[in-house]
């Protein structure tokens, strides 16, 4: 039990210092689902280890009811995790969630199909997954890792990266640009599949200026593209 009590003072003070809205630690415990579902986490996922599945299962789902945080009691979550909002996160029986996640609202981390044993992701430490994002399969996210909005990750992703796109693709590597794109933030996501009808695009425009000048066709019903 004290170790319990820890753990959720832990968690209120993650809360609190990653999220610039919350000012008491009672407001948190009344207001952020996170808490009541990671709380009901850590119970139903000790009953689990001990053989009672069956009730863990139950807890998880009264907790996904009142929160819209489904948490499957086999999950193994570290220290300091944060879901921010939490609306939508589903989290699967195998995926393991190192310490210091940070996960947004609508995000997924599931399985590919009926197999039995490891099939859901691992999670390195300091990792931030944005919202909608869905990571699926039974391969890691290194440490201090980032994926954003919206994308759909299907393959291993090494330490220190940015992933975005479906499927995810990785823009940047140890601080360096693997595609040519914007610094990340939560808002400004770089688009791959953007950037590459952008360059299709301009490669377009330049052979119709340059078919004209050779008068390959004067068509002045033809809608050039600049």
């Amino acid at each position: 039990m004290i170790k319990l009590m820890r753990q959720i003072n832990e968690d209120i003070e993650t809360v609190l210092e990653r999220d610039p809205a919350a000012k008491t630690k009672l407001e948190v415990i009344l207001c952020y689902p996170f808490i009541l579902s990671i709380i009901s986490h850590r119970i139903a996922y000790g009953l689990n280890k001990k053989g009672f599945s069956t009730i863990a299962r139950l807890i998880s789902q009264i907790s996904r009811f009142f929160t819209g945080i489904e948490i499957h009691p086999g999950a193994t979550i570290g220290k300091g995790l944060f879901i921010d909002h939490g609306m939508g996160v589903v989290i699967g029986e195998t995926a393991e969630i190192g310490d210091n996640v940070t996960i947004y609202q609508g995000a997924t981390l599931g399985g590919t199909g009926k197999q039995t044993g490891k099939r859901h992701p691992t999670i390195g430490n300091n990792v931030v997954i944005s919202s909608g994002a869905k990571i699926l399969g039974p391969f890691k996210v290194g440490d201090h890792s980032k994926i954003g909005s919206g994308s759909v990750v299907l393959k291993e992703v090494p330490e220190n990266c940015t992933v975005v796109g479906v499927p995810g693709r990785i823009v940047i590597k140890d601080n360096v640009r693997v595609i040519d794109t914007i610094d990340l933030d939560q808002v400004h996501l770089p688009d791959p599949i953007m950037q590459e009808l952008e360059c299709l695009r301009k490669r377009i425009s330049t052979l119709e200026k340059s078919c004209n000048k050779k008068g390959v066709y004067k068509d002045e019903n033809i809608q050039h593209i600049d």
